[in-house]
């Protein structure tokens, strides 16, 4: 896909408005790099504790593919559990890469996302977008993201869409292969064009540990996992959230 082409994507999507939605508890930090030809299956768990006592639970498993070198493709089945509602979503994930790796000194990719609800809910569809960026410092890994979350469809009388901005970030130290580890944070601002109060933002970050398991040739198990502290109001006071997968 040529770049003009995901930035018009962008500045469309920047005019169609959504209802604002929180980062969800099993969210993980996208990567802009791509890999010809590698399969996956992906399974996501994340557990946040509200202030108040409430819990959120989100689930997914997935399978991935490498289309081409620049595009990797991901359908997931998504389960979504907070007092008291509980859904069921699919979502279709995917990522271009728009550079070489290495060739320039912040590696770049773009994330477009589409979540759809099962038959029989009322959840609206969903929308998210944005540059992924990456570079590199010797065995440390930086990696920085801005995207835009937006809801369509379904939409109640006293929660009218808006257009949410958001971002990921995260610092990691390759270690070794088996064992990296680092910090990572996310958030919510509210409104792409008008933030909210910093009281009413989504603000996380915590440790963070990586790691990569040979299993056979050209068969891998991976794995990272957080413990996500809120800093705001708005976002879980602690949020635990883990990726697992095994690429073939």
């Amino acid at each position: 896909m040529k770049r003009n082409n995901l930035f018009l994507l962008t500045a469309l999507a920047m005019q169609v408005s959504v209802t604002p939605a929180l980062a969800g508890v099993a969210d993980y930090v996208y990567t802009p790099i791509v890999e010809e030809g590698e399969r996956e299956i992906d399974f996501k768990y994340g557990n946040g504790k509200q202030s108040d006592g409430t819990r959120a639970q989100v689930s997914t498993i997935g399978y991935g593919y490498g289309a081409t070198n620049y595009w990797f493709t991901e359908l997931y089945y998504k389960r979504e559990i907070a007092n008291p509602e509980r859904l069921s979503l699919a979502e279709w994930e995917n990522k271009f890469q728009l550079t070489e790796k290495g060739k320039y000194p912040v590696d770049l990719g773009f994330l477009i996302e589409i979540e759809a609800p099962f038959k029989n809910s009322k959840a609206p569809f969903e929308l998210k977008l944005g540059p992924l960026l990456q570079t590199e410092f010797g065995k440390i890994q930086l990696n920085g993201n801005i995207l835009f979350e937006r809801k369509f469809g379904r939409e109640s009388e006293d929660e009218k869409h808006v257009t949410e901005a958001g971002y990921q970030w995260q610092v990691k130290y390759r270690w070794k292969k088996e064992f990296e580890y680092g910090m990572q944070g996310m958030g919510d601002l509210g409104e792409w064009d008008n933030w909210a109060k910093s009281n009413e933002q989504n603000h996380r970050l915590g440790p963070a540990i990586f790691g990569k398991f040979s299993l056979a040739p050209k068969q891998a198990l991976k794995y990272n996992t957080a413990w996500l502290f809120g800093l705001t109001d708005a976002a879980p006071n602690n949020t635990f959230r883990m990726q697992l997968e095994y690429e073939f």
